[in-house]
Formats: structure tokens, C-alpha cells, sequence
């Protein structure tokens, strides 16, 4: 198998049709009016980063819609909840500042990109305003701006993500108490597993 190893090769082979005049010009320094209306409805976004040696990570982030504040034109703050306590992202961060920032918003095939420099805080004041329930995130992700686009829905519309007919019947996929089970050699059963999952997930959403 040959691979591509150079721009000039790759622009060969995508010669036709060259970047349009409006995909160059559609991306933005900071956040217009829609970035910020965009961001203020997604209750989802997707976190790409790297260690800068060749290791990278994405993330899902997920809250209530608006959850990710807008603290300026330039700058976004996403708090960390609770998880697996693995931080791959933050510690990535500190390795590598750069991060990709893809946010969604659930039936609508457009997307938001967001490219920048992330820094990590426990600022105080911050984490009271990004507080559920009188819980505060353990730390912020503060994201400085580079670039902002939207893009377009192609992606969403051939994978006809949103359509709930094209969905698996849930109940025909495994649980992941039984993807564990089967992967770790656990000794509980897949039962007990999801049981214990189950009540982590409402001891520790927030």
C-alpha cells in the first residue's frame, strides 16, 4: 500500500474542485453573533488535542445547552465534570496547548469548528458560575480563539445521523457492563457491571 506523503501529491489528487472563495473567507478570527447563538444552543462538543509527540485524544463534553460559556469574543470556557479520571485532554493540554473544538447541536446537521489555545484553571469564580446543582466543575477549560467556521452538513446528511429510523435497536447492541466483561476478563457478570455503572452515573453526573 503507497501512501501520500507530501501537499503537492495530495493537491493532485484533489485538484477538482479547488477550495471556493467563501470556505477561505468563512473562517473567522473570533466569535460573530452566530458563533456565539451556535454555542449558546449545543449541549455537546467534541475536544481533539495531542501531546505534541504524535499522541492525540478526543473528548466528548455534554451538558445542559449553553454549557460551554462564552466569556469574550476570543474566549471559551468548558467546564470538566467528573469521569474517569484518565484527563488525557488536560493533560494533553499542558504538554500542547492546541486544540480542535467541534460542537453540535442534536437534528441540526451543521456544525460548529472552533480552533485554538487551551489553559487550564481553577479559578474560582469561574468554576461558582459553571456550577449544576451548587456543584462546580473540577477544573475550566479556557480556549483562546483562533479560528471559527461553520461546516457544512455533508457528513450528517450521508451518515443520516439525526434520523432516529436509521438507528440500531439499542437493545441488539451490548451493554457496556458486557463489552467490559468481555475485554477486561472481569469476574462479575455484565449484569452487575451495568448495575454499578447505573449508580455511578447518578452519584457522580455532576
Amino acid at each position: 500500500m503507497e501512501f501520500v506523503t507530501t501537499r503537492e501529491e495530495l493537491r493532485t489528487i484533489y485538484k477538482t474542485p479547488r477550495p471556493t472563495d467563501g470556505s477561505i473567507r468563512k473562517e473567522l478570527k473570533g466569535l460573530d453573533g452566530h458563533c456565539r447563538s451556535f454555542i449558546g444552543k449545543s449541549p455537546f462538543v467534541l475536544i481533539g488535542s495531542s501531546d505534541g509527540a504524535g499522541n492525540a485524544d478526543v473528548t466528548p463534553k455534554g451538558d445542559k445547552p449553553g454549557f460551554a460559556a462564552i466569556l469574550d469574543d476570543r474566549t471559551i470556557a468548558i467546564p470538566d465534570r467528573p469521569g474517569n479520571n484518565r484527563l488525557d485532554t488536560l493533560e494533553n493540554i499542558l504538554r500542547n496547548p492546541s486544540v480542535g473544538l467541534l460542537f453540535l447541536i442534536p437534528g441540526m446537521n451543521e456544525t460548529l469548528r472552533v480552533n485554538g489555545d487551551a489553559r487550564i484553571t481553577v479559578d474560582a469564580t469561574l468554576r461558582e458560575r459553571l456550577a449544576v446543582d451548587g456543584k462546580e466543575p473540577q477544573s475550566v477549560i479556557v480556549v483562546a480563539v483562533k479560528a471559527a467556521y461553520m461546516h457544512c452538513a455533508k457528513a450528517f446528511m450521508r451518515s443520516d445521523l439525526w434520523k432516529p429510523e436509521s438507528w440500531y435497536d439499542r437493545a441488539t447492541l451490548p451493554t457496556l457492563g458486557q463489552i467490559l466483561r468481555d475485554q477486561l476478563a472481569l469476574a462479575d457478570s455484565a449484569e452487575a457491571t451495568d448495575r454499578w455503572l447505573d449508580d455511578d452515573y447518578k452519584q457522580t453526573m455532576w
